[in-house]
């Protein structure tokens, strides 16, 4: 419940995206950013399917790849924004 009557998800997200306000330039960065990644063909992995080899940088900037990291067990992978 909000402000004492019920509301749906949908309508609850759909009410915040709408009062966050971003500006237009980086509204048309990110829309060029979808584009370019769904014009690329890139495709996620399916259920079961190994990930290649990567190596990226963590949140101390140290490089962290993949393989090393499966050698001690499963691996969870999580991408965030660097601003909330």
């Amino acid at each position: 419940m909000i402000g004492g009557t019920e509301m749906s998800l949908k309508r609850q997200l759909k009410e915040f995206d709408a009062s966050r306000k971003r500006p237009p330039e980086v509204t048309a960065i990110l829309r060029r950013g979808i584009e370019d990644v769904m014009a690329s063909g890139a495709a996620g992995l399916r259920i079961g399917e190994r990930a290649p080899d990567f190596a990226l940088p963590n949140q101390r900037g140290e490089t962290v790849r993949l393989s090393e990291r499966l050698s001690r067990g499963p691996v969870v992978l999580n991408f965030y924004r660097g601003v909330w």
